[in-house]
């Protein structure tokens, strides 16, 4: 029998879905082909150099289009819109769940291993499991449902800016109150991103334990006022570019979840 070439090779059924059918079309379409509940999934802190980084996973409810109306990705929205839509998707949501990993779990695994492993947990965290998992930008190995990753999914899919909201705005929080007790470095202006007045004040007090010293510029800070700079897993993250991903591997100790119901 004449082997089957790779041009006869069976194709799963495609959903085709109109890209002017608003964020809700993607959920909808997952629905009626049995797949739901569908949750979205993003994260909030990956390209900061200080603070925690934020994961959340969130299931909503077709029937909450018209109430959930103008949301969208959360760097879209301003702070008292990001608020508003919070507080809106936590009194809505089917489940919700978000997890906090720490500045030295992403140290020790880096950011983009440890990104991954929390969107599994939170994920795994939702009081409903899901029928299906869309995830912004790229593919998350080893979550507990069928998955696809979106391009722009957080402007693209409701359940991904939901999640996307929910973990912006948990973050932000966090940071203020880092601000509160730390206000030389300016954590309630630029939340622990690698602006010129982050690193200004880097270098004038040297990083807190809250900075994430796998960092190019929050290392240097660290060696100029004489502080221990504490051990990588991944040798790669010595030589990691600011806000690059680095190590291998997946994460012993990924944090506190908050907010899972």
């Amino acid at each position: 029998m004449a082997l089957m070439t790779r041009q006869a090779l069976p194709r799963p059924p495609r959903a085709v879905v109109r890209r002017d059918g608003g964020t809700w079309t993607l959920q909808a379409v997952l629905h009626r082909k049995g797949l739901g509940p569908v949750a979205g999934v993003d994260e909030a802190g990956r390209g900061a150099c200080a603070g925690p980084l934020v994961v959340a996973a969130c299931v909503l409810r077709p029937a909450d289009a018209a109430a959930l109306a103008g949301l969208t990705d959360s760097k879209l929205l301003t702070a008292p819109r990001r608020e508003y839509y919070h507080d809106l998707v936590v009194t809505r949501a089917v489940t919700r769940s978000v997890v906090v990993i720490p500045p030295e779990e992403v140290d020790e695994w880096g950011v983009h291993v440890a990104n991954l492993e929390g969107m599994r947990r939170a994920v795994a965290g939702l009081a409903v499991h899901p029928g299906y998992v869309l995830t912004d930008g790229f593919r998350v190995p080893g979550l507990t449902a069928p998955n696809m990753a979106v391009i722009g999914g957080d402007r693209a899919a409701a359940c991904v800016a939901a999640a996307s909201v929910l973990a912006k705005v948990t973050r932000d929080r966090i940071m203020g109150e880092l601000h509160q007790r730390t206000p030389w470095y300016g954590f309630g202006e630029h939340k622990g991103y690698c602006t010129p007045e982050h690193n200004a004040s880097l270098l004038a007090h040297g990083p807190c334990a809250e900075h994430r010293f796998s960092y190019v510029n929050v290392m240097l800070a660290a060696r100029l006022h004489g502080l221990r700079v504490r051990a990588c897993r991944s040798a790669r993250a010595r030589s990691a570019s600011i806000g690059g991903p680095v190590g291998a591997g997946r994460c012993s100790r990924m944090g506190e979840s908050w907010g899972s119901r």
